[in-house]
């Protein structure tokens, strides 16, 4: 039997094959979870606020009040809301500006979230369209009773 054959050197062998193949798998599966993009799309609605925060990592958050309801419950009614994290500063800086405009906002979604891309799975990266308030609109105040 030659020393090439030896039992010693084939579990040495089938052991690196192994952990090469794990690695491969371990890869891929954070890839998969963290980096691929499931799906990307538009939502519009009124922009009700956005905030740099976070402990670690600063993040931009904000959430996008959509219009409709959606019960969740029989006889229940909940608004639609968007919450959404922004990459890219000077995006979020123009969503800061506004905020109770309607827009329509570029997303997308993955499967995992990563603390420094934000506190969600939907990340914003552009803003398709920002509708200033209507002018015309009479303000109704609030009044206690």
């Amino acid at each position: 039997m030659s020393d090439n054959h030896s039992p010693k050197k084939r579990g040495r062998k089938a052991f690196w094959w192994f952990i090469c193949i794990m690695l491969v798998l371990l890869t891929g599966f954070v890839y998969f979870r963290y980096y691929f993009v499931f799906s990307t799309g538009v939502r519009a609605g009124e922009l009700n606020y956005v905030v740099h925060k976070g402990i670690l990592f600063k993040t931009f958050e904000g959430k996008l009040i959509q219009t409709g309801f959606r019960a969740d419950l029989p006889g229940g009614l909940q608004s639609n809301q968007f919450v959404f994290s922004v990459k890219d500063e000077e995006i979020a800086r123009q969503l800061m500006v506004a905020s109770g405009h309607n827009v329509q906002l570029h997303y997308r979604e993955y499967f995992g979230r990563l603390p420094w891309r934000g506190h969600t799975r939907f990340i914003v990266d552009s803003i398709v369209s920002i509708q200033p308030r209507d002018p015309h609109q009479e303000v109704i105040p609030f009044v206690l009773e």
